[in-house]
């Protein structure tokens, strides 16, 4: 299952943290959306769509909402104040889906965009909006796991520098995270992945060059334009929450 959320009219009011603000284009934005779903129902994922918060910005970047882990969902508590009631409507979905669920508590604080899982490794990025805490909290909530904190510069969240290819290739900017051997894209979009299947990627259309990088080293790359979400630091891997059976 891959687990989306429709953009609202209020989009353009997204946060913006380490990049100049531009206007963005809703209906665009929407329009892109529907191909970003398509490309993941393309690929083999049946799209869940959790119900729309349209009179909050930000609730299409709906990975900062959750965590899971096999049947298990971590729902977060996002480090922006503002963000945290998108999680309520994503915890009904959750429940509506049969999985478990657990949460991220007071003081600690976690966006999903800073966890990056690569086999039993849970890489998570201690940011502005993901606390020590809330570190501690995760590991705790995943004992079966290894958690790894994971020193950011310059990013928003982890996923923003760094995420990982199918056969576990950490791919993103080295200069932002402390993490051995990773495999620097031909553009700053390329370092954003999808995993879609054992060799096929997701990527945003704004990096060709690292889109046939990663199809000489023997991957399928799908490729969507997300410009509008890029606008607000998103990225692919932002739009969605993906579940295996």
């Amino acid at each position: 299952m891959a687990l989306v959320r429709k953009p609202g009219p209020r989009i353009s009011e997204g946060i913006v943290t380490h990049i100049e603000r531009e206007p963005v284009d809703h209906e665009r934005a929407a329009v892109q959306h529907d191909a970003y779903v398509a490309a993941l129902a393309g690929a083999g994922w049946r799209p869940v769509h959790v119900p729309r918060a349209d009179d909050l910005p930000d609730a299409p970047f709906v990975e900062d909402t959750m965590v899971v882990s096999g049947r298990l969902a971590v729902l977060t508590r996002p480090g922006a104040p503002e963000r945290r009631p998108e999680v309520e409507s994503v915890a009904r979905a959750v429940h509506e889906l049969g999985l478990s669920s657990v949460r991220i508590v007071p003081p600690g604080t976690l966006d999903g965009g800073d966890v990056l899982q690569v086999g039993r490794t849970v890489y998570v990025g201690r940011s502005a909006r993901t606390n020590d805490e809330g570190i501690a909290q995760l590991t705790a909530l995943l004992p079966e796991r290894q958690v790894v904190p994971v020193e950011l510069r310059g990013v928003l969240h982890l996923k923003s520098a760094v995420t990982a290819l199918p056969d576990g290739t950490l791919i993103g900017d080295p200069a932002c995270v402390d993490l051995p051997g990773v495999l620097a894209p031909e553009e700053e979009a390329g370092g954003h992945v999808v995993v879609l299947g054992e060799d096929r990627v997701l990527l945003s259309a704004s990096a060709p060059q690292t889109a046939a990088m990663l199809e000489k080293r023997g991957f399928f790359v799908t490729k969507v334009d997300i410009s509008e979400y890029e606008k607000l630091e998103g990225c692919v891997t932002c739009l969605s929450v993906l579940v295996a059976d």
